[in-house]
């Protein structure tokens, strides 16, 4: 079932948001995209916050939350990112502590320095 709000990042792709099925929330690659403009953000930091930003949005929007995510998989172009994307990443997630692994990988869609995916409960 998808679920989309007005004020949530679209999908830049033939796919939904958000799936839920049995007590889960399956989040699709979310990426720097400002909702309101449609346009990436610049710079690793700014990429990353508006991620887990987006990632936050489309979990409200199917009844779930960021205290609720089990599982993230991070995506990043440059590897050397790693500790300034952990960092944030440590700011949005705090005592909860969800399973996650991080990939290095050679390109993103739009061009982006970061995607990420999780899986939640509702």
């Amino acid at each position: 079932m998808k679920h989309q709000r007005e004020n949530s990042p679209k999908a830049v792709g033939p796919y939904s948001q958000t799936v839920k099925a049995n007590g889960l929330v399956f989040c699709s690659g979310q990426i720097g995209i400002d909702p309101t403009t449609n346009e990436i953000v610049v710079g690793i930091e700014a990429q990353t916050n508006r991620v887990l930003k987006n990632l936050r949005l489309i979990l409200a929007d199917a009844g779930s939350g960021l205290n609720q995510v089990v599982k993230t998989t991070i995506y990043l172009v440059n590897m050397a990112d790693y500790a300034k994307v952990n960092e944030i990443y440590g700011q949005y997630f705090g005592k909860i502590k969800p399973a996650r692994a991080t990939v290095g990988v050679s390109s993103l869609p739009k061009g982006v320095l970061i995607e990420l995916d999780a899986v939640a409960t509702f």
